[in-house]
């Protein structure tokens, strides 16, 4: 497998961690990444597939994947929204930085854009036009926006213009429904606008997360764009799950979103399979939950309130204890802790000897089938009118 490029940046193994709003927040990145350069099951090693422990390091140096921020609002960043600034934070050894967007608005792409540079705020800007929820596409955001072929356009030409020496990449889905099906149009717009990478989800926005990702549309958007990086998205459960994938469509990198829920260590899996390991992690309930009181105390230290940090970590458990013999009740007693005390008690009443356990894979977080999209007033009439993107369609708070 070759390396991915994103503009200066070299991404080695060639995988992206998927924007997802209340997830990719600094503390989660910190734990992927830290699985990805081979610290992740602490004391400063890396553990192999046999259970025997190596230094990290021993892959090479530097920053393995790259790690995309929670979707940021373009009118609450230029806003300076409180929220938003937060969510903007990267731990000082994150490199590249990497910031999704969300904008319908040309003119206020253009200007959180040259935000960004100016006040040297990241490193890599990816655009989102895949995000199917109704309070997004509603207002023609979203997975509903690259319908607009003119207005898609002119919020590249914006985003591009102003980025200067930073690459615009974007992550978009198929389309609307299987009846307005916009990735191509969207890739041959994205290749004239000087985007550098484009991310295809094999799904249509009504789709939602159910059914089957269609990866066949990823090699199609592929063969349609070969001037620019093309990823994939949609059903990587596994490290082999990811390689199967370029493999099948020829597909430049993957990005992976559901599968590393509850499963950060995906991340090291991914690595060791692009440079030959082969193999997945298998860890007992012991070191998962170690995972997990980790997980809890860099909320706690981000959010600066360990009250808040472990609430916040309650929407991991079921991700976390998925396939381990975990009672419903002792279930909702970790999902309901406010304290890292209360959450180690609860944790050290389990069986932490528990093996991997064969249930342990498979989908995880939201799987809800066909939806119908919500969109504007006569949104779908004309493919190249602009005119019905309201003027409140610009979101005021980020993250989703």
């Amino acid at each position: 497998m070759t390396n991915l490029q994103i503009g200066p940046h070299t991404v080695s193994p060639p995988v992206v961690l998927a924007p997802m709003a209340g997830i990719t927040n600094a503390p989660f990145r910190t734990l992927c990444r830290e699985f990805a350069e081979g610290a992740g099951w602490g004391a400063g090693s890396r553990r192999s597939r046999g259970g025997t422990r190596r230094l990290p390091g021993d892959r090479g140096s530097g920053s393995k994947g790259l790690f995309v921020s929670e979707m940021i609002t373009t009118r609450a960043l230029v806003e300076r929204n409180e929220k938003t600034m937060q969510l903007i934070h990267f731990d000082e050894t994150e490199r590249p930085r990497s910031i999704q967007l969300y904008g319908v608005d040309p003119v206020t792409v253009g200007k959180a854009v040259r935000m960004i540079v100016d006040e040297d705020l990241a490193d890599h800007i990816d655009l989102n036009f895949g995000c199917p929820v109704p309070k997004v596409t509603r207002k023609g955001g979203g997975s509903a926006l690259p319908f607009k072929r003119h207005l898609l356009r002119a919020i590249l030409r914006e985003a591009v213009g102003n980025a200067g020496a930073l690459p615009v990449t974007i992550k978009m889905r198929k389309g609307i429904d299987d009846d307005h099906l916009t990735y191509l149009d969207a890739g041959r717009i994205a290749v004239e606008e000087g985007v550098t990478a484009v991310a295809l989800h094999g799904r249509t926005a009504a789709q939602h997360y159910g059914g089957t990702a269609d990866w066949s549309a990823i090699a199609r958007l592929k063969e349609a764009v070969p001037e620019i990086p093309v990823l994939g998205n949609g059903d990587i459960w596994c490290a082999e799950d990811a390689v199967r994938m370029m493999r099948e469509t020829g597909c430049d990198g993957v990005v992976v979103g559901r599968g590393c829920l509850g499963r950060p260590w995906l991340f090291g899996d991914l690595v060791g399979v692009f440079e030959g390991e082969g193999g997945s992690a298998r860890p007992t309930f012991r070191e998962v939950a170690e995972v997990m009181r980790r997980h809890a105390e860099l909320l706690a230290e981000w959010l600066g309130d360990e009250e808040r940090g472990v609430i916040d970590f309650r929407k991991h458990v079921a991700w976390y204890t998925k396939g381990f013999s975990v009672g419903s009740q002792m279930r909702q007693r970790l999902a309901m802790s406010s304290s890292l005390a209360e959450l180690d008690e609860h944790l050290s009443a389990l069986d932490l000897d528990q093996p991997w356990p064969e249930g342990a894979e498979g989908p995880r977080g939201r799987t809800a089938g066909t939806k119908r999209v919500v969109l504007p007033d006569g949104w779908l009439k004309d493919p190249y009118d602009c005119a019905m993107v309201s003027a409140d369609a610009e979101l005021d708070t980020s993250g989703g």
